[in-house]
């Protein structure tokens, strides 16, 4: 397993409008659960190019649904990292990250095999993984287990105004 001790970056996301108010939350892909994180796991994915997290926001849309893009400075320890490939633990697994998991789990009601990408690297202690995007070919993701998280990491929304909604009530 490729781990980092430490990252250090800048990362996007774009929200849907609604749920703007919670940024750092993980709880839409905790309910829902996400390419590497299972229905009841904290998960937030996050891009590390504008570009990227655009093209993830629209995915196969031929237009750009609303959204709200945010920026975040990420300072986390312990990140597994697949953007250069990986090693002999991981071979049979990494060709399951590009799996359609929305079709595994929300049609078949069949456990993703990329979830268990996630259960490894949170069985190794890890925080994160970084990934290439299947959105845009040369884009890096990120997903932070925001449980998982400590006071020694630092996830922040750049909103130096304030401008993002404080609550739900903005969208009723």
């Amino acid at each position: 397993m490729i781990v980092l001790p430490e990252l250090k970056t800048q990362a996007y996301r774009v929200h849907v409008p609604r749920w703007a108010f919670s940024p750092t939350s993980g709880a839409g892909a905790r309910e829902h659960g996400g390419r590497l994180n299972r229905v009841g796991v904290d998960a937030l994915y996050l891009s590390l190019e504008e570009q990227t997290a655009l093209a993830e926001y629209k995915q196969l849309s031929a237009l750009m649904p609303p959204g709200l893009i945010v920026s975040y400075t990420v300072s986390v320890t312990t990140i597994v990292d697949f953007r250069s490939g990986y090693n002999s633990k991981w071979d049979s697994l990494w060709q399951e990250l590009n799996c359609d998991w929305r079709k595994y789990w929300f049609n078949q009601r069949i456990e993703p095999p990329s979830w268990i990408l996630g259960d490894m690297a949170l069985e190794q202690g890890a925080k994160g993984i970084l990934f290439p995007s299947l959105a845009r070919d040369s884009g890096t993701n990120l997903v932070l287990y925001t449980e998982t998280l400590t006071e020694n990491d630092m996830l922040e929304v750049y909103d130096p105004k304030g401008d993002l909604p404080h609550n739900a009530r903005s969208w009723q």
